[in-house]
């Protein structure tokens, strides 16, 4: 982030593969490595049982998937704690998968 950018005012929470946003009545989750990724739909989550966001990434073979981009949890059912805990394992996941692929990288 340049000096310039400021983060958004509604940012309550980051890690390295995540932002969580106060967004009434939602907070809102988004996979920062799904970012400028296109949205070609807004459907329930089947894992997080949210509204979520989703587009689409393709394998080599060409063979599409989609994925979550930002999940919308209401702020009625979900404390900042539970969206942070799902964030963090989120994040545990990615920080493995860069470890078995990359495993010289910080």
């Amino acid at each position: 982030m340049t000096q310039q950018q400021q983060p958004p005012s509604d940012l309550v929470k980051k890690g390295q593969f995540y932002f969580i946003y106060d967004r009434p009545p939602f907070l809102v989750m988004e996979d920062k490595t799904k970012r400028g990724l296109e949205v070609r739909e807004r459907a329930v989550d089947e894992k997080y049982g949210v509204e979520a966001e989703r587009g689409m990434i393709h394998d080599m073979d060409g063979i599409g998937h989609k994925v979550g981009i930002r999940w919308y949890f209401p702020k009625s059912q979900y404390a900042l704690e539970q969206v942070v805990q799902k964030a963090e394992d989120m994040e545990k996941r990615y920080r493995a998968i860069r470890e078995m692929t990359c495993p010289d990288d910080e």
